[in-house]
């Protein structure tokens, strides 16, 4: 299961850089300031793929 959910978590965090990207292109922002939305969508990203591996592994249990 740890390892499938990996996997998964790797694929939407990818989808995501990349939904991420095509936005900062599109309003034409400075690299100071996608590295800050980088960062803040990487964050939220992560703790919700650890809510929802926690919560799945609740109901697995």
């Amino acid at each position: 299961m740890v390892i499938f959910y990996m996997c998964f978590a790797f694929v939407v965090l990818l989808i995501f850089n990349t939904l991420t990207k095509s936005f900062c292109i599109k309003m034409q922002m400075d690299k100071h300031k996608q590295a800050k939305i980088f960062r803040v969508i990487n964050m939220i990203m992560v703790a919700l793929l650890v809510c929802s591996y926690l919560r799945v592994m609740n109901v697995t249990v």
